[in-house]
């Protein structure tokens, strides 16, 4: 079921009627009596709130029966924030259909791989290709632009609900239908979708468009390339959803339309597609409690999302004060650590800082997840704290709209993460997120701020390219690639790259040929080690011999022009080159054929940085600093996540506290600070 995309002029960017920084979070009203909306609405005030995001739970009140509409309440409520100068992010409720919906059409329900039918009673949607679905969905965004498309609080319209949370792929008969339908359209005929899908193999080909079903769990692997295009189709449909909640919404308002993404906790959908879809770009990310440096990966979201926006200002549409509720262990976030979080996400391009939620909800499955206003009241520290960044956020009105500028790229394609998680594939030690986070942590470190770029981006305004997992990657990507290397340009590549093409298939020449003239090499064979086997490279620079330690993975490599520049001390390449740098045109293409660690990779880029002509920070590893240009000055937003106070170099005056600031600026011990400077060119 192919969608257009809307062809309408430039829309407006950003929710209307904002003149600073946007603070605020889910609100979920309903769940409380009237008489406490007043009371919502006097401490939102008092903490500095200007945005709230409404009504994203609420069809069941909205439509209490098919077609029968209650809008009082919500009317109520919406003239009563905008009453009170809070502006309002109105929500399609459509990401939790209600108990009419599933029974009058049961068939609509998300049927899982293994055959099991999802029942009501949790959040989640039904079938997204159920036409029945599609139609109620855009029956209920069409009614409410209808109503509030012109209503003055009404800042933004969000779509759905996390798109892919918790179900993204269905394996219902609708689902079926919809799949043979968009595969007709992608291949047009049965010859080339076999050819695509290589269905000589095991006695797959198909004969008639009937016996192509979706990829449900078969006797052994079901074949790779079926289910790659089975995501691609899965990531599609939810597309299509959005798109058509979001044409019925337009046709009444001439507000801003998003949906909130997930970016580093959804693999499903392929958000470089969909961030052509909305008007602005938001985010919701919560922190792995146990993960004890996690505010790294809260740093690559946030650069994850300020590069699907194309380096415009974007919404961190949900964060949460303090513990979730869905982890295994549900760690509190300690004094300050808010506040380092929403400016990590500020410094990294969010003109935005929004919470889920308000206030704590009382029951359901999520009553013991964090508030702004939580169950302890206001004479908790969290509300403490929830008053102080207001008030921050408040004194940083002017840091609203400048940007943020990437010397280093990392390369980033939702496609190939699918193609690499599939089944049986040379080692289950293979993760490409670990491995981008391992390259963006070595970055973060030593202070260098990074744009995520698809594979056949742009890459001019790089100087550094890192292609820590490239498991997929097209012969076109290896050409744009070199020519990037050959305009002078550095590139890093990392293990198991440019393996297959887009149908999963091992590209003509074997493992890596679309890198063969970036990097002056292809790989004769995979060398997967064993579990709890190291290895170590013997690492040779300046005249300086270091041993560096590895693990997972080892290259057999035929070399074809690159120079070796480590070698393995031990493993199953012992003696052969590990670490190789090829000069091509005015650039150099690095390969790395085997996993190091976050210290291990420090000599290696260094390496590549000086051919990038760029250097670290010298900061200590546990400060982030980050530059956002604006239009007559620009901001050094500084996040302290170490336990003593560091100084960081700076001339200007401290926006936080109004202290002025000749050469340096001596950051707390957990603090932050935000140091606007005379604006470079």
């Amino acid at each position: 079921m192919p969608f257009q995309t809307s062809s309408e002029p430039a829309r407006a960017t950003w929710p209307t009627g904002l003149d600073s920084i946007a603070y605020g979070g889910d609100y979920n009203p309903e769940q409380w009596p009237e008489e406490v909306w007043h009371e919502d609405v006097r401490l939102m005030r008092e903490a500095g709130v200007n945005l709230v995001s409404v009504g994203i739970f609420s069809w069941a009140l909205l439509e209490p029966r098919e077609g029968e509409h209650d809008f009082g309440w919500l009317d109520r409520l919406l003239d009563l924030l905008h009453d009170n100068g809070i502006r309002v992010d109105l929500g399609t409720p459509t990401a939790s259909p209600p108990a009419w919906f599933f029974a009058a059409h049961p068939d609509a329900r998300v049927v899982t791989r293994d055959g099991t039918v999802l029942g009501f009673g949790s959040r989640g949607m039904a079938s997204p290709s159920h036409p029945a679905y599609r139609a109620a969905a855009v029956g209920i965004a069409d009614a409410l632009a209808r109503r509030y498309g012109r209503h003055p609080a009404v800042a933004l319209w969000h779509v759905h609900n996390e798109y892919g949370a918790p179900v993204s792929d269905d394996y219902s008969p609708a689902s079926a239908t919809a799949f043979r339908a968009w595969l007709q359209d992608r291949y047009g005929t049965l010859d080339t979708l076999n050819a695509a899908w290589g269905t000589t193999f095991w006695g797959q080909r198909y004969g008639e468009w009937a016996h192509v079903d979706v990829p449900a769990l078969a006797p052994s692997v079901v074949n790779p390339a079926q289910r790659l295009d089975f995501a691609r189709f899965t990531d599609h449909a939810l597309r299509a959803c959005f798109v058509a909640e979001r044409d019925a919404i337009r046709a009444h308002s001439d507000v801003p339309v998003t949906t909130n993404f997930m970016t580093t906790n959804c693999p499903s959908t392929d958000l470089w597609a969909w961030a052509a879809e909305v008007d602005v770009v938001s985010n919701d990310h919560y922190l792995t409690a146990a993960d004890r440096r996690g505010h790294v990966d809260l740093a690559l979201a946030a650069d994850l999302t300020r590069s699907l926006a194309g380096g415009k200002p974007w919404i961190l549409m949900e964060h949460s004060t303090s513990a979730v509720n869905w982890q295994p262990r549900n760690v509190a976030k300690r004094a300050g650590e808010t506040t380092r979080n929403a400016l990590s996400h500020l410094g990294r391009g969010a003109d935005a800082i929004l919470f889920f939620q308000w206030r704590a909800s009382r029951s359901g499955a999520e009553k013991f997840h964090s508030a702004m206003l939580p169950h302890a009241g206001t004479s908790s520290r969290v509300w403490r704290e929830v008053r102080t960044l207001g008030a921050d956020l408040g004194r940083l009105a002017e840091v609203q709209g400048s940007t943020v500028r990437a010397d280093v790229a990392i390369l980033w394609d939702w496609v190939s993460f699918w193609a690499q998680d599939l089944e049986w594939r040379p080692s289950v030690d293979l993760d490409h997120r670990e491995r981008v986070l391992a390259y963006y942590d070595r970055l973060w470190r030593d202070g260098l701020t990074v744009d995520l770029v698809h594979p056949t981006a742009d890459l001019s305004a790089y100087r550094l390219v890192v292609a820590p997992a490239s498991y997929l990657l097209t012969a076109a990507a290896g050409d744009h690639l070199a020519a990037y290397v050959a305009d002078g340009g550095t590139l890093v590549v990392s293990y198991f790259s440019g393996i297959v093409d887009e149908h999963d298939a091992v590209h003509p020449g074997g493992y890596g040929a679309p890198l063969r003239t970036a990097l002056g090499l292809t790989v004769e064979e995979f060398l997967p080690l064993r579990e709890g086997d190291t290895l170590a490279v013997a690492w040779d620079h300046d005249g300086v011999r270091t041993e560096l330690a590895a693990d997972v993975w080892a290259d057999d490599l035929a070399l074809e022009g690159a120079d070796v520049v480590a070698t393995y001390v031990d493993g199953p390449a012992a003696g052969l080159p590990a670490i190789t740098r090829n000069r091509h045109g005015a650039g150099t293409g690095w390969y790395v054929s085997t996993r190091l660690g976050v210290d291990g990779l420090a000599p290696v880029l260094r390496a590549a940085y000086a051919d990038a002509g760029l250097a670290p920070s010298g900061l200590p590893d546990e400060v982030e600093v980050v530059r956002r240009h604006g239009a007559v000055a620009d901001y050094v937003v500084a996040v302290n996540h170490a336990d003593q106070p560091v100084e960081i170099p700076a001339d200007g005056t401290e926006l936080l506290t109004g202290t002025a600031v000749s050469g340096s600026y001596k950051v707390p011990a957990g603090g932050v600070a935000v140091v606007r400077e005379a604006r470079r060119g």
